[in-house]
């Protein structure tokens, strides 16, 4: 993603899907484009590179929930949709963090804003997000943030 946008990488990425006739592939884009193509009517902005993650993050973060959800029902085959959903919106996030580099930036947070205490949660995580946005599962991240912040 050099100096294209997000949305067009994945407008790009579409065509070539269309052009290969891989339907799978073509529908996740489409869905990805029409969320953001929503946003862009609903809230009459831009949608950019930072909004964008933040959606892509949203919409990997439902179709786990979902994969979970149809496995423990024993819809296999709804399950395995979800997950190549959500292979296809991985590849336009930017890649996942180690446990070691998380800890390390949580860390640093911490310390920026002298955090002490479960007060100082959101300021610690406001840092965090923006960085991690994408990059981490920020449930995680705050579960161990908290843990850090209690002990």
């Amino acid at each position: 993603m050099s100096d294209a946008s997000l949305a067009e990488t994945i407008k790009a990425a579409q065509k070539a899907a269309m052009r290969a006739r891989d339907k799978e592939r073509t529908a996740t884009l489409r869905l990805i484009l029409a969320e953001f193509k929503r946003i862009e009517v609903d809230e009459r902005v831009t949608v950019d590179d930072a909004r964008a993650l933040a959606v892509l993050d949203k919409m990997v973060k439902q179709r786990r929930d979902s994969a979970q959800q149809y496995d423990s029902a024993g819809r296999a085959e709804l399950a395995a949709q979800e997950n190549a959903e959500i292979a296809v919106i991985q590849e336009f996030l930017p890649a996942q963090l180690g446990e070691d580099e998380i800890d390390a930036m949580i860390d640093a947070a911490i310390d920026a804003s002298d955090a002490s205490g479960m007060a100082a949660m959101g300021a610690v995580m406001g840092q965090l997000k923006p960085q991690l946005q994408g990059r981490a599962d920020m449930g995680a991240v705050s579960q161990r943030v908290k843990a850090k912040l209690q002990g």
